[in-house]
């Protein structure tokens, strides 16, 4: 069983950028595909990112692309999403997944293993 940290959120005005960071432990890092999702007061959670074991292949949500970058370093067991150009609409609890099925998951249920959230809060 793997176990999934966040680190990296934070207070950052809008326009502005921040990098999180999800460290893997426990498990064949690279034998999980990854993705990334965030979940605002209210809201419901959602895909903000996936990344396949390899990492050849990416996903993005429409709301992200152009401005956000999902990465992983497999020999650090480490994924990474660089956030720019950051909105207020950015603003949520954002959570590493890992998911040991072959397709890469959009959603919430494909995924196996989950870190405990880290905060990013976007001032405008």
């Amino acid at each position: 069983q793997v176990q999934l940290v966040e680190s990296g959120g934070g207070l950052v005005q809008a326009g502005g950028s921040l990098r999180l960071s999800c460290a893997a432990s426990g498990g064949t890092f690279s034998s999980y595909a990854m993705g990334w999702f965030r979940q605002a007061p209210g809201k419901e959670r959602e895909i903000v990112a996936a990344i396949t074991r390899s990492g050849i292949t990416k996903r993005y949500a429409d709301s992200v692309k152009g401005r956000f970058t999902i990465s992983r370093d497999n020999a650090k067991n480490t994924v990474y999403l660089q956030m720019n150009n950051l909105k207020p609409e950015d603003t949520a609890v954002y959570y590493c997944a890992a998911a040991t099925g072959t397709s890469l998951g959009v959603t919430s249920d494909q995924y196996d293993y989950w870190g405990q959230g880290t905060q990013v809060t976007v001032s405008s």
